[in-house]
């Protein structure tokens, strides 16, 4: 019998982990990269949500532990791992500065083109504060908490068996940065798409780099919350960046 699936055909392994970053993976890059085009949204969401429930639908509650979703075992790293995501973007955003200015070469100025949601009256005054919780409520739930319980949880999780903790964790950082091309790296400029080649592996590395912080943040708190609370601080300070500094 299955300890840790509700389906007995499942199991974590190597081709469990190679499918679920297809599976997700594909989809999500070419929806995001299809609302660069179009300047909507709107469907990007789902893809969290169904990041958010798939462990809840496939897993029982042992297999939920085993990826880490339980009590944390190390209460003031939970603290420190939201700290370190921020920190983690305050370096990454001088880094995009330094080298690339306000140019779209900068990964969080290209980025900020996701909030042309945002009427022409909601930067002014007081509305900015208003806009800007609203989008740091919404960047620190759905995004870490989707994908920390997809790539640090279930996918890591597949690959441990075979390689370890450690190589699983290269593993998934690798799928979290290439996934993460599609908002940045393969841009769409002026009616077409181009390649930033330089800047896009330094996003690259920099997202592997951040993954790994997610994993290392996991294992000090003994639970998925604490790579959730480090993607978390991150999205805060890069919406905290791109509210105040770049729009």
């Amino acid at each position: 019998m299955n300890s840790h699936f509700r389906f007995d055909i499942l199991k974590f392994n190597w081709q469990f982990g190679l499918t679920l970053i297809l599976l997700f993976g594909i989809p999500r890059f070419l929806l995001v990269l299809e609302a660069n085009r179009t300047g909507s949204y709107s469907f990007t969401s789902l893809i969290f949500v169904l990041m958010l429930l798939t462990p809840f639908l496939l897993l029982k509650k042992e297999g939920r532990i085993n990826i880490g979703l339980k009590r944390p075992g190390n209460i003031k790293w939970l603290f420190y791992s939201f700290l370190l995501g921020i920190f983690a973007c305050v370096l990454i955003f001088f880094l995009g500065t330094y080298l690339y200015q306000s140019t779209i070469e900068n990964w969080f100025v290209y980025i900020s083109n996701s909030y042309g949601s945002i009427p022409a009256d909601g930067l002014i005054g007081d509305n900015r504060l208003i806009y800007f919780v609203i989008f740091a409520v919404i960047g620190m739930t759905f995004s870490p908490i989707g994908e920390e319980l997809l790539y640090r949880g279930l996918i890591h999780q597949s690959f441990v068996p075979e390689f370890g903790p450690n190589k699983a964790s290269i593993i998934d950082s690798v799928a979290f940065a290439i996934v993460h091309l599609a908002h940045f790296g393969l841009v769409y400029v002026s009616g077409s798409w181009k390649i930033l080649f330089i800047p896009a592996v330094l996003w690259m590395i920099l997202m592997f780099l951040s993954s790994r912080l997610f994993f290392y943040c996991k294992s000090k708190t003994g639970s998925i919350f604490g790579a959730i609370l480090c993607h978390a601080g991150f999205n805060l300070a890069m919406t905290y960046f791109i509210f105040y500094h770049i729009l």
